[in-house]
């Protein structure tokens, strides 16, 4: 039975959440749902967060542009506080700018300054491939690489297909716009050739790069697993989901998901994570490979991430149970609940929709089943309106332009 409280008390201190993208604000409604006044940060104003009606949103300097600005900024948040807030990371760039002024920001804040030295480990693809199976975790052949010369090196005996991506998500935003590998979070390669090409296209930006073999499999292979840890080390919350669909197919993030039972990947996960001593928030990505049945990490994600709003609907509050332990409440541990339910990142989801039909992956039987009931949304929260009627026309206009490519034919090349 869950003997954990469920409204915060007056006399309990707020939250800040570092990242005002959907993530964020999710986060944020879930804590308001449990009483805790919630406020949000970010650097850009047109995050949805600033459409948001569960909390109060700041625009604040860029953390990597501006640490000096950010760190007073957020010193000067804090202090109108009558007691001092919590802190939690929804985007990696604000993990990482936690743990550069962990010190300082301890001083204002009640956050995990203690394992977020690991945190970064995690939030950054060159080290968490490194110490992933030093401490228990399977991971497909994985290599940061520096020059073309790598490059060629590692494909001279790597297994096609192979993947090309950033250290960070944000570097390949920094490209751009009419580029190539604007905003994409990551190349597929099926040769040599590919693979030399896709890596000079960003050399010049982001030279250090991850290159990793793919895990062969569909995307039903992919589970999430979600989870709390505590600063004893114990797990305080835990659930899994399957990957239904993923944009894009095979390599993207999730755009519906639904619960599952997998004992042998959670024990893996949860023994590395006891393993490394984490504590706090964190959603491991795995996937069984088709060729030699072994869970293969994907990537780690040490903060509220986009499927962990799947988890209060199995019955797991992570952010809830993690302010918990943050403000010194003790905590009973909570596992998924087992009720069905399908979660689902609309936005996404609509603009790779046609994509699994073109590719021959898809059926109305099969889209019909992926939205039966109980489904909960990810980007649309009509209590949220403003954010919940942006989410629809970019939907729709996603869904459009995939339609319009099928029925449009192209002119003749020149």
């Amino acid at each position: 039975m869950n003997q954990n409280p469920d409204k915060a008390q007056k006399d309990w201190p707020s939250v800040i959440v570092a990242g005002g993208y959907h993530t964020g604000v999710q986060l944020m409604r879930n804590l308001a749902g449990h009483g805790v006044t919630v406020s949000i940060v970010d650097a850009n104003e047109a995050q949805p967060c600033f459409k948001s009606r569960y909390g109060k949103s700041h625009l604040c300097p860029n953390p990597d542009e501006r640490p000096g600005e950010w760190l007073k900024f957020m010193a000067s948040l804090a202090a109108q506080a009558p007691i001092k807030p919590v802190l939690i990371a929804s985007a990696d760039v604000f993990v990482l700018a936690i743990a550069r002024h962990a010190s300082e920001l301890a001083k204002s804040f009640t956050f995990c300054e203690s394992t977020m030295e690991l945190q970064v480990l995690l939030a950054t693809k060159e080290r968490q491939y490194e110490i992933a199976p030093v401490h228990g975790m399977p991971v497909s052949r994985t290599q940061m690489i520096h020059s073309i010369e790598e490059v060629s090196a590692f494909a001279a005996t790597a297994v096609f297909p192979c993947i090309l991506k950033p250290i960070h998500f944000r570097e390949w935003q920094r490209l751009p716009r009419d580029h190539p590998l604007y905003y994409k979070k990551l190349v597929v390669a099926a040769s040599i050739q590919e693979l030399e090409e896709s890596y000079r296209l960003a050399a010049g930006l982001t030279p250090e790069m991850v290159l990793q073999e793919v895990i062969e499999g569909p995307d039903t292979s992919k589970v999430v697993y979600l989870s709390c840890y505590s600063r004893t080390g114990e797990r305080i919350g835990n659930c899994m989901v399957r990957e239904i669909r993923t944009a894009p197919i095979y390599y993207g993030s999730a755009s519906v998901v639904e619960p599952v039972e997998d004992p042998e990947a959670d024990r893996i996960c949860d023994e590395f994570l006891r393993s490394l001593g984490y504590v706090g928030l964190c959603e491991i990505e795995l996937k069984r490979d088709s060729r030699d049945g072994r869970v293969k990490m994907i990537e780690a994600n040490p903060r509220y991430s986009v499927t962990a709003d799947a988890a209060p609907y199995a019955g797991v509050h992570l952010g809830w149970l993690h302010y918990l332990d943050m403000i010194g409440q003790p905590v009973t541990p909570v596992h998924g609940n087992g009720q069905d339910f399908r979660h689902i990142f609309l936005f996404l989801d609509a603009g790779t929709i046609v994509n699994y039909w073109r590719a021959g992956l898809l059926t109305l039987g099969g889209l019909l089943r992926s939205y039966r009931p109980p489904i909960h949304f990810f980007d649309l929260d009509w209590q949220d309106w403003r954010i919940a009627l942006t989410t629809l026309r970019q939907s729709l206009r996603a869904l459009a332009g995939q339609i319009a490519r099928i029925v449009i034919p192209r002119g003749p090349a020149r």
